[in-house]
């Protein structure tokens, strides 16, 4: 009985308290606290799903941060401590404008670099009579870094010069090359198979080819426009050619007497009009007539100036002889950067 008193009694009090803690009524002097408690009560569910999100964010930016780093690492120890030359890395390069080098304040560009190497390597392994891994095989790949390096130099002190003399290479010099190149014996061959050839030759795509051309033409003009005294001795080597009826051994003796020039004299034999010879274009020596003595040529490569008289020729050949004014400051102005410590490789190659 006394239980059920105790129970009984306490109905009540908890009925009261209930009660108590019923909400009053909303007026307009209360309704600002009643806001109140609502905005608190849901905040314990905002202020959580916040705080994950910003912190999802925070870690976000910090794997993507480290993960550039990681990567930038991986690139950086594959590209010059291992001096790596897949086609990923040519890719990177070509993208990115990494030095590998410096010549006289201009970068030396890692893409340059590997354009002309990837093409020697790919010739080597496939049409060279020495294995890759072979000890000889490893030397001539060696030659070939150094080589290309040397190229690339030549390629960025080309680069540095064409800015203050004007000079530019654009898509349309490179297309009226490349119609040239693909004059054959043959007939023109179309530019489909031009590409395909090459990619078979070289390895190299459109792009890439391209490329090593606008890099080639942009060196060879800079070559032209520093030489002051290679011009010179080509147009005086021409008026002693006419002087002399075309004796171009007389004229490059007597030059090299008075003058100290490099001048060399010679005789092509029959080659076939749609080739080359030293960076001329024999089919336009070809147009000349037999015992004529050309102006002034200059190669489409940087070998320099010719003066020559065609002394045979055919319907598929000419014969010729010569005398060569090559170009030599471009050379001389990179030994002395050398000589200098003006020229800084990253990456190590042997000489």
């Amino acid at each position: 009985m006394k239980m059920k008193k105790l129970i009984i009694d306490k109905l009540p009090l908890r009925r009261k308290k209930s009660a108590q803690e019923a909400p009053s009524r909303i007026t307009n002097e209360t309704v600002a606290e009643h806001r109140e408690q609502i905005l608190a009560g849901g905040r314990k569910f905002k202020y959580p799903v916040q705080y994950v999100r910003h912190k999802l964010v925070i870690n976000a930016i910090l794997i993507t941060i480290a993960s550039l780093i990681l990567m930038t690492a991986i690139g950086w120890w594959q590209l010059y401590p291992m001096q790596n030359t897949s086609t990923l890395m040519y890719r990177v390069t070509r993208v990115l404008p990494l030095p590998v080098g410096m010549v006289n304040g201009e970068p030396v560009l890692y893409s340059d670099y590997l354009v002309q190497y990837r093409l020697s390597e790919y010739y080597l392994s496939k049409y060279g009579e020495v294995k890759l891994d072979s000890q000889d095989g490893k030397r001539q790949l060696d030659y070939f870094k150094r080589q290309s390096m040397d190229k690339a130099i030549a390629v960025a002190y080309a680069r540095q010069v064409a800015r203050s003399h004007d000079i530019t290479v654009t898509d349309e010099d490179v297309d009226s090359f490349i119609i040239k190149e693909r004059n054959t014996a043959s007939g023109t061959v179309s530019q489909e198979t031009y590409d395909a050839s090459i990619q078979m030759l070289y390895n190299q795509s459109p792009s890439d080819y391209r490329l090593t051309i606008t890099n080639g033409i942009l060196k060879n003009r800079v070559a032209f426009a520093i030489d002051d005294n290679a011009a010179a001795q080509a147009k005086q080597a021409l008026t002693l050619s006419q002087q002399s009826a075309g004796d171009f051994a007389k004229v490059a003796i007597d030059m090299a007497k008075s003058k100290g020039g490099k001048l060399v004299a010679g005789q092509s034999g029959l080659v076939n009009n749609t080739s080359k010879f030293g960076g001329l274009r024999v089919s336009e020596i070809s147009q000349l007539a037999v015992g004529a003595v050309s102006g002034v040529l200059k190669s489409e490569t940087d070998d320099g100036y010719y003066v020559v008289k065609v002394t045979e020729k055919n319907e598929t050949q000419t014969n010729f002889t010569y005398i060569h004014v090559p170009l030599t400051q471009m050379s001389n102005d990179i030994a002395r950067f050398k000589k200098e410590a003006k020229i800084n490789e990253y990456i190590k190659l042997t000489d």
